[in-house]
């Protein structure tokens, strides 16, 4: 008869593993699909893992209050034939005398089933696992060509336990080497470098709409104009200062907060983002920071910053509205929690409540991307209506 494995299923979408507290049937016990049969603990929540599929449990491979990965087997079910051709396994192939189908039982590492996949199309093959573990040879190898684990996220390995062997990254080099290949820039080198330290990090957003009507009156009587971007900066600048938790970087057990409001906001340079710094951005009005900012984002584009207008900022503006783009997530840099986004004006219909008709008004959608062990989504949201309500009075600013 066919073995199903039970499987620690992906119980969230930032848990890794969960703690076996409790089995709530036992070896022999008939269970029906989607029965629950093992009570997990995550750092949330209690789960339940539940049956596969129809059939007699086996046994249990897990054990009481042990940890176990996603992807882990925790025991089995004897399925019929017919249970295992409806999950969509292969039992066509004959079985030697006295084991199960071979094509349904896992492995001898008992983490990885050998049944191929019937799902088709997938961007990558489906038990593409990626480099989650290298060999000090693997790791030489990779060194001596510039290479990070990143770079192999989409390589199947033939490993034990899905490992990519030497032999598959030489293979996949030699692939890569039949397509058209261009010289990636210093600059996009570094900022790809930066992102793949960012997503170390479990990183989440919040997003709302905000009005622009006071933002571009303001403009039309102020000489020189603040930008939309400025105003952004020096609108999460006195957040901040009001309260600098958000802003603070987690190191260990303990929240260090920053010693300075010190802003930065993203420019599009040749091939690449650079971030020119406003230092102690909470401590100077706006309109004293228009022309700083200006000849910033000139220094910038023409990719010569000065040395101390750059680095040690604590939070970055982008707006990526210049774009024509009305929604993005963008990625704090990995030495920053957070991450300000502004998206394009549009006219959007808003109910204007004294005159008792809808009313034409400016709206963009700001978006707060940050560092989810930092804070969550209540003080971000907090934070984001902040910068909104500080926005809607730029005079102010």
């Amino acid at each position: 008869m066919p073995q199903i494995p039970i499987i620690m299923p992906q119980l969230g979408e930032s848990i890794a593993e969960a703690n076996i507290i409790n089995f709530l049937v036992k070896p022999g016990d008939t269970v029906s699909a989607d029965q629950d049969l093992i009570e997990v603990e995550t750092n949330k929540a209690s789960m339940t893992v539940t049956s596969p599929c129809h059939g007699r449990v086996e046994k249990f491979t897990a054990l009481l209050n042990e940890s176990y990965a996603v992807g882990a087997v925790l025991g089995q079910i004897e399925a019929t034939k017919e249970e295992a051709v409806r999950l969509g396994l292969d039992v066509s192939a004959p079985a030697k005398t006295g084991d199960t189908d071979r094509l349904s039982r896992p492995d001898t590492n008992g983490n990885k089933s050998s049944v191929q996949p019937t799902v088709r199309g997938l961007p990558v093959p489906a038990n593409a696992a990626g480099a989650s573990y290298l060999s000090p040879r693997l790791k030489a190898r990779m060194a001596e060509l510039g290479l990070h684990a990143a770079d192999l996220a989409g390589v199947a390995g033939s490993g034990a336990a899905g490992r990519v062997t030497i032999e598959d990254f030489e293979r996949f080099i030699a692939n890569l080497e039949k397509q058209k290949i261009t010289p990636a820039s210093s600059m996009r080198v570094a900022v790809a470098d930066a992102m793949r330290r960012s997503w170390t990090r479990p990183l989440a957003h919040v997003g709302m709409p905000v009005c622009l009507d006071p933002l571009f009156a303001y403009r039309k009587v102020t000489r020189p104009k603040p930008g939309p971007a400025l105003c952004a900066l020096r609108a999460l600048a006195v957040a901040l200062a009001e309260n600098s938790a958000p802003a603070g970087r987690l190191v260990g057990s303990k929240i260090v907060h920053p010693s300075s409001i010190d802003i930065g906001f993203a420019v599009e340079a040749d091939d690449g983002v650079l971030v020119p710094v406003i230092r102690n951005a909470d401590k100077r009005l706006l309109k004293d920071l228009i022309a700083p900012y200006n000849e910033l984002v000139e220094l910038a584009r023409e990719r010569k910053l000065p040395v101390d207008a750059t680095g040690g900022s604590i939070a970055t503006v982008t707006n990526f509205g210049t774009f024509g783009l009305e929604w993005a997530t963008p990625i704090p840099l990995p030495e920053q929690t957070l991450v300000l986004g502004m998206g394009a004006a549009r006219h959007e219909p808003h109910w204007d409540s004294v005159k008792g008709q809808f009313v034409p008004i400016m709206e963009a959608n700001f978006t707060l991307s940050f560092d989810h062990r930092v804070l969550d989504g209540g003080a971000a949201g907090r934070l984001l209506q902040r910068i909104a309500d500080l926005m809607s009075k730029p005079e102010k600013l």
